[in-house]
């Protein structure tokens, strides 16, 4: 199916405003994690947020053939096992491992994207773009990575952490393909409902636990609506338009507008270097959005 073209930069604000909705709801999700269990909080989510995008998307899905509904629910269920395997293995990751180190190591999916489309492609990105991932890399390492003595010893939190940060990377390779070929809309919807199904299955290995409150309840509310349905819903729309290399570089916002929520809501301490971190992350992103495009006829294939 050939996407009907939009502004590039129209997409890049897109996935910037999904990062920002990510990067803001961390300390909601932070926060609830003591009255509910990982795997059944999981299940909520993704459950609730099914139940969204099918709402949202009734017309497209029931309004088109059953073979291009299909196609786009297939490729959005494989994008799906990526996207569950993430959050499980970087939820697991957190019990052996400090929370520094785990966003450490989740931003690495950052530069993993740029070599995974290298290897899948087989062409190289952009050079500015590549010059974009390692700046804003460095500057994720800057705004995440914890003490010199923790960060030498590897444990299996650690290991299990850069697992999720490769998922991740899988994650948006596979949605970037299946969104421009497929009904967006299906894609968006099929992957959600894959998370939901498997972490439904998963329970079998953890019992699920809850403590009910008005503290569970906003945080499903906002976590399955606005962090799960609208914005993988707009991370499947803006992928059309735009590269997986982009995409993740955008990403590295999200640790950026966690650290600011932080600062805000929850009175954290701003530091030297989280601030020159989150500049460079800045750095970056202007170092390829900023850069005229390429020459026509030239579509980079990252």
């Amino acid at each position: 199916m050939t996407a009907k073209r939009v502004p590039r930069w129209q997409a890049d604000l897109s996935l910037a405003l999904v990062a920002l909705i990510w990067g803001a709801t961390f300390v909601v999700i932070k926060g609830v994690l003591s009255e509910v269990s990982a795997l059944y909080f999981l299940t909520l989510r993704f459950s609730l947020a099914s139940a969204c995008l099918l709402l949202l998307f009734w017309r497209p899905l029931t309004g088109n053939s059953r073979s291009q509904v299909g196609r786009g629910l297939r490729g959005g269920m494989i994008a799906g096992v990526f996207l569950w395997l993430g959050y499980v293995l970087q939820t697991f990751g957190l019990k052996y491992t400090t929370a520094g180190k785990s966003g450490f190591l989740t931003g690495f999916y950052i530069a993993l994207v740029p070599l995974l489309s290298a290897a899948v492609y087989r062409r190289w990105p952009l050079l500015r773009e590549l010059a974009g991932v390692a700046i804003a890399t460095a500057g994720m390492v800057l705004l995440t990575l914890p003490g010199p003595a923790s960060a030498l010893r590897v444990n299996l939190g650690d290991l299990l952490t850069l697992g999720c940060a490769a998922a991740f990377a899988i994650h948006i390779l596979i949605l970037s393909y299946y969104s421009r070929q497929e009904l967006f809309q299906a894609v968006a919807f099929g992957q959600i409902l894959c998370a939901a199904l498997l972490s439904a299955l998963s329970l079998a290995f953890e019992p699920p636990q809850i403590r009910w409150s008005a503290n569970v309840l906003s945080a499903l509310a906002i976590t399955a609506v606005l962090a799960t349905a609208v914005a993988f819903a707009v991370q499947t729309w803006g992928q059309k338009y735009t590269s997986p290399t982009r995409t993740a570089l955008i990403f590295s916002l999200e640790p950026v507008f966690a650290l600011a929520t932080a600062v805000v809501v929850g009175r954290e301490p701003l530091t030297t270097t989280a601030l020159l971190g989150g500049g460079l992350i800045l750095v970056g992103i202007l170092t390829v959005e900023l850069k005229p495009a390429a020459a026509p006829g030239r579509q980079p294939v990252t």
